[in-house]
């Protein structure tokens, strides 16, 4: 009824304006004949009964518009009571869409949804996805919200309010977590977290939102007395400018927490995600023993939305499971409100573990359980179809890490040359990468005919979200775009760029690109010419200097050692604007001679020695990006990137996992690692490297 009703209000007042402009009117025209043409006329009493009638309307006019007022206010109200009191500016994905949800709930009562046999699950995702996943969004809206009027009294209590985040996402009183009363402190059991469910086990996780500054002391008082081991983290503290979560932990040395101190003992910063770990210790009672706690924290969920692929959220989750010791706690999982992020975690972990007992997943009833533990777990649509994704991704391609003293009985598996079976492995595991497909439909800047030209293969063109963009010359279309592509490495994102051996035409783009995104290393695995065909200009100068629009590259020095030149160019970016330190850069080019356009490197050692260059030359020159260059920039460049990356984690954790290093490139850009035999060098390239140093302690 109510949006009715300014409609109303408006068809009302419309008549009674024209009357009111009609009376005056008259009554104007009557005074004005009466000073020039004698009496008025008959009509003379009208005015009167105007000024009669008009107090009458009046008042009826304001009675209908505060009893509009009025109820529009408390409804108002209301609205704000439940979810709007402490927004944040800005639309929320953990909150905004939770109200999306709530408003597109069917009114035909939910539906039952049935589980799904794993062998079936990729026909039933892509059901699912039809029509811009219309059936997704009408599972997801069936659910049950959980929310059970009077269920919330603790944290509606006067004193428990400031303590919540969002006034909307509250703990139950029957699954919340319970502190121990401190002495004199009314309210002090009470913390916005809930005891949630695995797959069969109970009260595995402890959901909880994300630390407010006056809760803090409250976190770790339930880490400790929960007995917690490991805290996983999916938010970052800042998002979209707003706060999503304080930071309960010190950066280095040790800080107490009210009753807990927390000390630093460890940091790994890696791709995706960043393992801290810390001692903690109760100071009342400092007869107890510390306790090390890990936290894992994901740093790559994407401020709206859900991350591109889940292959960095299987890796995290792996990681959780393997950190966790058997006996501790619970696990403590938050994101900022402790039900979108945290929700889509929780289900991802007890579905996997489903699948592997039962050969199927419930995502429908699960959800729906732990809803009635902690309302609105898994908070958006896209988080839903994300779990399936997640899903399907672990069905098809399974657990493919290994740890180095496996690799060697793995290799020998796959391509040992006793029997027919062995050598058939390695080509399956290829064939599945084969699979990946190339999204088309994001390469649109690539395939405008302006930049094709600017192809040496037009099958190898970079993704719209993650290619290399140059600063748009003035007046000048199409001036942004290089065929190049960021590529992550280990522990930073786009730390290598992929691109093609220059075209005489784009040698100047090359430039652009090595000078605006202050690349120091540039790494080239092709030569000029092979099998006398032209693979990649040359695009330094062999003595002295060259010009390319307003940069000029000087060379200073050409060494050849083993198969490597190593050429160092002083690069000037000739603007009269430009500050003097910004003007000249040393660039160095490590050009890998070792490595025929048809086949592999007769040996890793070269490979070996080319990756430890360059991560040296890394380490002096602030890691900036690495630009990686065969001709196309996808076979030779992939396996290059793809070994870096391998390298990087064999020595830091002790893991490898070929498989999913690869297929995260071909993600990043087409045809990355692209026949049989590159793929089986980077397992032999590890080895290798295995077998030089084969004391394993020594990798960190």
């Amino acid at each position: 009824m109510e949006p009715s009703c300014p409609l109303l209000l408006a068809g009302f007042s419309l008549p009674l304006a024209k009357a009111l402009t009609a009376n005056t009117t008259s009554t104007a025209d009557s005074n004005w004949t009466s000073t020039t043409s004698g009496p008025p006329d008959a009509g003379a009493p009208q005015p009167l009964l105007a000024w009669l009638l008009l107090p009458l309307l009046l008042s009826l006019l304001f009675l209908l518009l505060a009893a509009y007022f009025f109820r529009f206010r408390r409804q108002r109200k209301a609205v704000v009571s439940a979810g709007d009191k402490k927004m944040p500016n800005g639309i929320l994905e953990e909150q905004e869409q939770q109200r999306v949800m709530l408003l597109s709930r069917s009114p035909s009562g939910p539906k039952k949804y049935f589980p799904i046999p794993v062998g079936h699950l990729e026909e039933e995702i892509r059901a699912r996805s039809a029509d811009d996943c219309k059936r997704f969004r009408e599972e997801f809206n069936s659910l049950p919200s959980g929310h059970i009027q009077g269920a919330f009294e603790q944290a509606n209590k006067e004193e428990n309010r400031e303590k919540n985040r969002y006034p909307n996402i509250l703990p139950n009183d029957h699954s919340r977590v319970i502190l121990s009363q401190v002495d004199g402190v009314p309210c002090s059991d009470y913390i916005n977290a809930s005891y949630i469910d695995g797959y069969k086990e109970k009260n595995k996780f402890i959901a909880a939102q994300g630390p407010k500054q006056e809760t803090v002391n409250d976190f770790w008082r339930m880490v400790w007395e929960q007995k917690s081991a490991t805290i996983v983290m999916l938010t970052n503290l800042k998002e979209r400018k707003e706060e999503k979560c304080y930071q309960y932990w010190p950066d280095q040395g040790c800080w107490t927490y009210g009753s807990v101190r927390v000390c630093v003992e460890d940091c790994m910063v890696l791709v995706d995600y960043t393992v801290r770990k810390f001692c903690i210790q109760a100071l009342p009672d400092g007869c107890k023993a510390p306790r090390l706690v890990s936290q894992l924290h994901f740093t790559s969920w994407p401020d709206f939305g859900v991350p591109f692929t889940p292959i960095g959220m299987l890796k995290f989750l792996k990681k959780v499971k393997t950190l966790n010791p058997v006996h501790a706690g619970p696990i403590v999982v938050h994101c900022s409100a402790g039900v979108g992020r945290t929700g889509t975690f929780i289900v991802i972990d007890a579905m996997v573990d489903m699948m592997h007992a039962e050969q199927k997943v419930d995502v429908f009833e699960f959800v729906s359980r732990i809803r009635n533990q902690r309302p609105q777990m898994v908070q958006t649509d896209m988080q839903y179809s994300f779990i399936y994704q997640a899903l399907l991704e672990h069905y098809l391609y399974g657990d493919t890490e290994l740890d180095v003293s496996s690799l060697e009985r793995h290799l020998q598996t796959l391509q040992g040359s006793a029997a027919r079976f062995d050598k058939i492995g390695l080509e399956e595991e290829f064939r599945k990468l084969t699979n990946v497909r190339i999204m088309k439909e994001n390469m649109r800047t690539g395939n405008l005919p302006a930049n094709m030209k600017k192809a040496r293969v037009i099958q190898i063109i970079p993704y719209d979200f993650n290619r290399v963009i140059l600063p748009m010359k003035r007046g000048q279309e199409y001036t942004d775009y290089i065929n190049a592509s960021f590529i992550d490495g280990y522990r930073q994102k786009d730390y290598f760029i992929a691109t093609q051996g220059p075209l005489a035409h784009t040698v100047e783009d090359f430039w652009r690109m090595v000078w605006e995104w202050k690349c120091h290393t540039v790494v080239m695995l092709t030569e000029v010419q092979e099998r006398e065909q032209d693979k990649c200009y040359q695009y330094w100068p062999t003595e002295g200097s060259v010009t390319h629009g307003d940069i000029t590259i000087e060379i200073k020095s050409d060494t050849l050692a083993e198969a490597i030149s190593v050429r160092d160019f002083l690069v000037t970016f000739n603007q009269p604007l430009a500050r003097q330190e910004d003007q000249a850069r040393m660039v160095r080019q490590f050009h890998f001679h070792g490595w025929p356009e048809v086949g592999i490197p007769a040996e890793g050692k070269g490979m070996l020695d080319l990756i430890g260059a360059v991560q040296k030359q890394q380490q002096q020159t602030g890691n900036h990006p690495i630009t990686v260059h065969c001709s196309a920039g996808a076979g030779r460049t992939g396996t290059f990137i793809a070994l870096s990356n391998i390298l990087e984690r064999v020595k830091a954790e002790g893991l490898l996992d070929v498989f999913q290093a690869v297929k995260s490139l071909r993600l990043q850009r087409p045809h990355m690692v692209q026949t049989l035999e590159q793929y089986e060098f980077c397992y032999k390239v590890v080895q290798d490297f295995i077998d030089i140093f084969s004391d394993y302690a020594n990798f960190k």
